[in-house]
């Protein structure tokens, strides 16, 4: 008989589960040890296993406050985040198998976001990768990473579609555009969860945050979001489905109200959509405090109040409010909420925990072995190099770049020594001692640095801090002293190669006009100082693509790729009564899609495999791409699509494909991409979700302001 963890009291109840191996296994549409345990768990139980707690960090290292050990004990708390190392979560999880009546594991969450000890270039800065393989490598690191520290469960992916450059989470999300964030959404759900999520080193995924939390009034955090049901589902929604549709188990239900109901209590988004429409399984966890946040909201009249409407509405864990643990109990026995209500939330929870293989041994993740073997290994530290390196986004060069190996150089700029700002926002575990080196350092080991070198490096910036949550900016330039240094080195007549380090797209108007060239090397994480160096002087040539607009300044926001023609569009630079500005082109200042190389690509024209398809059938369009450069490079093909006339309109641009593809000089490759009806399916006028016959406008190209055309048609 296989050795069983549930504590002695409960043994028997499920003796047939455990000892036919099958407590953590899914038999028909449910557990039988869940089953087992739902039979004899009281109310207070269950409530238990809807409430998550955190724990706090000391200078002696993580502890647990005495009170939320008490609820443990209780069973008034089933579920912990912010706590990990393996020593630590298995003393944590000894008292709640060991000390408690029923022998509950509990399930260890933390904001796992771009790596765990080993961090990785910001999220954004991912998503310019445009490869959802190293997107999903990174998210595989940092699992083996976290799961040797006891962790079990990740607050990610971020599946927040942003064109709000002043709101601080966009560092955190993919970007502007569905197609993408949906691609990547699934790569990394995959990379934590792998193909087995009881094993040991997989990390239960966290879909967030739900719903359309990156469109926030004004781009201030946790501020009001209002859309059509339409714009919603289009270019807001796909990527938390794609993240559910590659096995997420777990949803995060986001701060902010949606149509006049914020999203803690919206049983639209979680029963209709989330439940109903989509098939998820698994459970939703508010964001900290979200239930208590809803009498500030206007929405509920106390606490009291907010805990039923968000149980009522599908939330089935609540994270630091204690709404649920003070007030479901007095909530059922009033007949406000069902108790089948609460069983639901608790055999959801309860369900995750056995898929994580919780009930066949608590203690599995908490490895002081592994943690030491697995954390910050040189592997790790070598694809966190690779993928920052990936990340960068060339915007600009005159030709200075790639420098010169022995060539002095000078390195100046707030940024440039600083080891902390490598690692951003949401770095999880990792630490400043765990950086090697600063962008300076790294340059240094590379070329002499002299302060009287004609070129120079300028490191500039934003602060770590300025971005991530509850980091809005109300101007999105750099700190004038930063441009004011700029200015200066150009009166000098120097060569200046800009570094920007960033957790959003910023006004470099004038910056790009003064600088020889500008490397968006964002927040590049533990590795990011060589990363930088490695591009700057052509160890790694420069492959990023903007996965988000950048403006020419704050009076085009927002400003996307997939925006529609109005009545009047911009057509004649003289003419008065068309859509634009007075003071700048309509145009951004660096596209998305946009990013240069040390190469050159060429593209061929777009050939179709016909002029139209119908119902069921495709067409193929092939392009050629040819590297006419002198240097081995890696460009990404991009496909959008315009419907020029629907019954409802369409954007002038929509993404609907990439490729990437490696080059040597002089090397030409065909790329092709298959449309079908798919392809074109949007939310037509009534609501339902297919495509509608008509002429259509394809554009392939190295950017979405880079493109060759054709056109097909489609008939049913």
């Amino acid at each position: 008989m296989r050795k069983t963890f549930i504590a002695a009291s409960f043994a028997a109840v499920v003796f047939v589960a455990v000892s036919c191996g099958t407590a953590g296994r899914r038999t028909g549409s449910t557990y039988p040890v869940v089953d087992s345990l739902m039979r004899v768990m009281t109310l207070e139980e269950k409530i238990g296993q809807t409430v998550l707690f955190t724990s706090d960090w000391s200078v002696t290292g993580p502890t647990m406050r005495t009170g939320y050990l008490d609820d443990i004990r209780a069973g008034r708390c089933g579920n912990i985040f912010n706590a990990y190392t393996a020593d630590y979560t298995r003393e944590l999880q000894r008292v709640a198998v060991e000390e408690t009546r029923l022998g509950i594991p509990l399930l260890f969450g933390y904001d796992v976001i771009h790596g765990f000890r080993t961090i990785f270039p910001i999220n954004l800065a991912l998503s310019c990768t445009w490869d959802p393989a190293s997107v999903e490598e990174s998210a595989r690191i940092a699992a083996r990473e976290a799961t040797a520290a006891g962790l079990h469960w990740t607050f990610s992916p971020m599946c927040d579609i942003c064109v709000e450059p002043r709101w601080g989470r966009i560092s955190e999300g993919s970007g502007e555009d569905a197609f993408l964030g949906s691609a990547l959404a699934a790569a990394m759900t995959r990379g934590y969860q792998g193909d087995d999520l009881s094993a040991d080193n997989t990390l239960l995924a966290c879909v967030k945050h739900y719903a359309a939390y990156g469109a926030p009034q004004a781009g201030r955090d946790y501020n009001t979001v209002d859309m059509s049901e339409r714009w919603l589902r289009e270019f807001y929604l796909p990527p938390y489905k794609a993240a559910i549709d590659a096995g997420a188990l777990s949803v995060m239900a986001s701060f902010n109200e949606l149509d006049g109901v914020p999203a803690t209590a919206s049983k639209h988004l979680m029963e209709d959509i989330l439940r109903d429409e989509w098939g998820f399984k698994g459970f939703v966890v508010t964001d900290y405090t979200g239930i208590n946040e809803m009498v500030c909201h206007g929405y509920a009249a106390d606490e009291e109040d907010a805990a039923s409407l968000a149980v009522n509405a599908g939330i089935d864990m609540d994270m630091q409010s204690a709404a649920y643990m003070n007030y479901l109990k007095g909530l059922v026995e009033a007949g406000k909420v069902s108790e089948k209500t609460v069983d639901d939330c608790c055999r959801r929870v309860l369900e995750v925990k056995a898929a994580l293989g919780l009930f066949e041994d608590p203690y599995r993740y908490c490895s002081a072995e592994r943690e030491a073997a697995e954390t910050l290994t040189d592997q790790n530290r070598a694809a966190a190099r690779r993928i920052a390196c990936e990340s960068m986004v060339l915007l600009s060069n005159n030709g200075i770049l790639p420098l010169e190996k022995g060539r002095p150089v000078a390195v100046t700029g707030p940024l440039a020594d600083s080891k902390n700002d490598l690692l951003a926002s949401w770095r999880g575990a990792g630490r400043v001692e765990d950086v090697p080196v600063s962008v300076l350092g790294a340059i240094r080991e590379v070329n002499p640095v002299s302060a009287s070198a004609g070129t120079v490096v300028l490191v500039a910036g934003e602060d770590c801090r300025w971005s991530g949550e509850a980091a809005s900016r109300s101007d999105i330039r750099l700190p004038e002293e930063q441009t004011a240094l700029l200015r200066q080195l150009k009166a000098q007549r120097k060569k200046v190669v800009l570094v920007v380090m960033n957790g959003r797209p910023l006004d470099l108007s004038e910056e790009s006009q003064l600088a020889d060239a500008i490397l968006e090397a964002w927040y590049p994480g533990t590795m990011g100082g060589y990363a930088v160096a490695d591009v700057l002087f052509g160890d790694f040539n420069p492959s990023g693509k903007l996965s988000v607009t950048f403006p020419r300044n704050l009076g085009q926001v927002p400003i996307y790729h997939y925006a529609k023609n109005t009545g009047r569009p911009y057509v004649h630079p003289e003419a008065k009564y068309e859509s634009r500005y007075l003071d700048v082109p309509n145009e951004p200042l660096y596209a998305f899609g946009h990013g240069l190389s040390y190469t050159d690509f060429t593209y061929g024209e777009p050939e179709l495999s016909a002029a139209s398809f119908s119902g069921e059938g495709s067409i193929t369009v092939r392009t050629s791409v040819s590297n006419t450069g002198s240097r081995a490079g890696t460009e990404t093909v991009q496909l959008y699509i315009r419907d020029l006339v629907g019954s409802v309109t369409r954007p002038v641009k929509q993404l609907k494909g990439f490729r990437k593809v490696s080059l040597a000089p002089g090397e030409t490759e065909e790329v092709s991409f298959t449309i079908d009806k798919e392809t074109l399916s949007f939310w037509r006028q009534d609501m339902s979700f297919g495509p509608e016959t008509g002429d259509f406008k394809l554009f392939v190209g190295g950017a979405s302001d880079k493109v060759k055309e054709a056109q097909f048609s489609y008939t049913e």
